[in-house]
């Protein structure tokens, strides 16, 4: 293979690129499920002949994805390749290429004389794969085992002849196998799409050049963001956050990664992130430390700082990340890992933390942590049942250096579609009352930051179900930055038929009666700079919007609306001169998590996590919960480390078994 010139390389690129979206295209138009063809909550990639990404869409599914390895899975098929085969998997133990049941990922040879030249790939979320819960999530569930279907690594067509007891199988174990069925047909045309893709590039440039161009992209990927990361100030950059509950009713789960910068590469070591959990927020990256999971926020940093960042798994190459085992970041068998995607979108939000700490003029405040992804199961006056996503209830982006957040969709996971109002009520027997966005709930600031959506429904049905899947921020606000307040907390509520309001926090699966109201509020986005810097008109346009309240003009900016609707400036120059508290610290944070970092303290999360490392790994999340009950007090001076080390000789004390054989 000779080399190729920078001109028809990016000519390449493109067309690889094209490739991609035409692969997404197919599976967007021919899929069944709410939450692919409208959501977008989908993947397709070409890949190397050892299972790279090479090639990926742009603004097109998911981004959490780009640069998946599907190395692992394809070498786990032990009688080899044939053309017209195509494989399949959804097991997030087996390769770790599926990060959880519902993801089903298939890929598909590309022969070229008589030997495969390279490999297609896509994977779809399945509304339902079966399990313990409809639409197989929720943070309840304790082991993989309970979440669904799980397929290993397996041939679903040889030479192009369907594995009918397969199909079978699945059809068997899901709650909605025509849906199912249709989605997997549509990721049968996907791979087609892009094996006829390739045969064009192929005939267009010829084979030498295609075989060529696959690893030479993956260098180009690789030489931009090595290019990005020497831009970056070298250092040690760090910065940890929280989901509210580690399990329902439980304790706060802590995800902390510090980012050390040494010239073009990088290390993103998450030590001091939380035990492997009783609950499904664990991610299953197998400590492989350039799995896609573990890397998304890396991505989303780079092609912030780099738009035209080729997305590839080139872009992986300079970085690597440090997953302790038997933690959340790194997960063993037989853990839970269903709702691995609100811890996740937390490793993205201390990503973008650690580095706007490194660069605080080109990288935003906190975003909300993700939204909360909705199904509704119900039925119809005569009894049929129905099940579909009905779209994601985001949360506000951070106000930037140089502009205001998104509104609603701004949060990580921001490539998560909404769904139409008129295609929801056209596929589920209920009635959507409000879609919007919450006034007041974006952090103020010089750049405001992104306002939260909320959606509000009835159902008329029985036994209805509602899964809110990613449910957080409800305790910890997203942080403002160099002087921006905290975002708004999210929440979820049910009012009965009665007028009773019930609360419901992070709960993330409520049965309803008929007539019930769900109410499920966004988190906002944390706000960027001193508040009372913002220009007074800026203010009093976002009030005539809606987006703010006077209430809130005049507390969080200091800005006074007269009677007439127009800023007061004698008393707007009042309040602006009253003295206020200096902001001493980069990030502004809400009341709770003030109070709960003055209880455990970055010393008493040292000193917990160097005893857990020692612990078997099924003991780690009882140890914690215990310590956390143990350890009440703020810290002292010396930072409390000793405290926990002292709790713990108590814990020994109670449970002899916990001490080494």
């Amino acid at each position: 293979m000779g080399v190729i010139d920078r001109a028809t390389l990016r000519i390449l690129a493109d067309h690889a690129v094209a490739g991609a979206e035409a692969m997404g295209w197919t599976l967007l138009r021919t899929a069944h499920s709410t939450f692919v063809k409208e959501t977008e909550d989908f993947t397709c990639q070409l890949l190397t002949p050892e299972g790279l990404t090479f090639a990926s869409p742009k603004g097109l599914g998911a981004s959490w994805f780009t640069g998946l390895d599907y190395g692992p899975a394809i070498a786990m098929i032990e009688d080899g390749y044939e053309p017209g085969d195509i494989c399949i998997t959804s097991d997030p133990y087996s390769g770790f290429v599926a990060t959880h049941a519902p993801d089903t990922h298939l890929w598909k040879p590309v022969f070229h004389d008589g030997a495969p030249v390279c490999f297609v790939g896509c994977h779809v979320h399945n509304t339902d794969v079966g399990g313990a819960v409809p639409a197989s999530l929720s943070r309840t569930l304790t082991e993989v085992h309970q979440e669904g279907l799980r397929i290993p690594p397996m041939k679903l067509a040889r030479r192009g002849v369907p594995n009918r007891d397969l199909l079978a199988m699945i059809a068997t174990n899901v709650r909605l196998p025509a849906q199912n069925r249709g989605d997997l047909n549509a990721q049968i045309a996907a791979v087609n799409t892009g094996e006829r893709r390739v045969r064009e590039m192929i005939a267009r440039f010829g084979a030498d050049t295609f075989k060529a161009a696959m690893p030479a992209l993956l260098d180009y990927a690789e030489h931009q963001a090595r290019r990005v990361i020497a831009g970056i100030p070298d250092g040690d950059h760090a910065y940890a956050d929280y989901a509210d509950e580690d399990s329902p009713g439980g304790k706060p789960c802590r995800i902390a990664l510090t980012a050390r910068v040494r010239g073009d590469e990088v290390t993103l070591d998450f030590t001091g992130s939380d035990p492997q959990l009783s609950s499904s927020l664990n991610m299953p990256t197998g400590g492989h430390e350039r799995h896609a999971l573990a890397m998304v926020g890396l991505t989303l940093v780079l092609g912030t700082l780099e738009p035209n960042l080729l997305l590839n798994a080139g872009v992986y190459r300079p970085a690597r990340a440090v997953l302790p085992p038997g933690t959340v970041m790194n997960a063993t068998h037989p853990a839970a890992v269903g709702m691995r995607s609100l811890v996740c979108m937390l490793s993205q939000v201390v990503t973008f933390g650690a580095f706007a700490r490194a660069l605080p003029d080109r990288l935003p405040a906190i975003a909300a942590a993700g939204p909360s992804l909705v199904n509704v199961k119900t039925s119809d006056r005569a009894g049929r049942g129905y099940m579909a996503s009905i779209g994601p209830v985001g949360g506000g982006g951070g106000g930037a250096a140089q502009a205001d957040a998104d509104d609603g969709g701004g949060s990580f996971s921001g490539f998560i579609r909404n769904t139409p109002v008129e295609i929801t009520e056209a596929e589920l027997p209920f009635r959507m009352l409000r879609y919007g966005v919450v006034p007041d709930s974006g952090g103020a600031g010089l750049h405001r930051g992104g306002l939260a959506a909320e959606m509000e429904f009835q159902l008329f049905a029985p036994g209805s179900v509602v899964t809110a899947r990613n449910r957080d921020r409800s305790v910890f606000a997203s942080p403002g930055i160099l002087g921006g307040l905290p975002g708004g907390c999210s929440a979820f509520t049910r009012i009965s038929t009665d007028g009773a309001v019930e609360q419901l926090g992070n709960t993330d699966i409520v049965a309803c009666g008929p007539g019930d109201v769900i109410r499920i509020t966004g988190s906002g986005g944390g706000g960027y700079g001193d508040p009372f810097a913002r220009p007074a008109e800026a203010v009093l346009d976002d009030v005539r919007r809606g987006l703010v309240s006077a209430v809130a003009a005049r507390r969080d900016y200091g800005v006074a609306i007269g009677r007439d609707g127009r800023v007061d400036l004698a008393e707007t120059a009042r309040l602006r001169a009253a003295p206020r508290p200096a902001s001493a610290d980069f990030l502004t944070l809400c009341a709770a998590r003030r109070e709960f970092e003055a209880v455990w303290t970055p010393d008493r999360y040292a000193a917990l996590t160097a005893l857990l490392a020692r612990l078997p790994v099924h003991w780690r999340s009882f140890v914690k919960h215990r310590l956390f009950e143990a350890v009440t007090a703020p810290a002292g001076p010396d930072g409390g480390g000793a405290d926990v080390d002292r709790a713990f000789a108590a814990l020994l004390a109670a449970h002899p078994e916990l001490r080494p054989a």
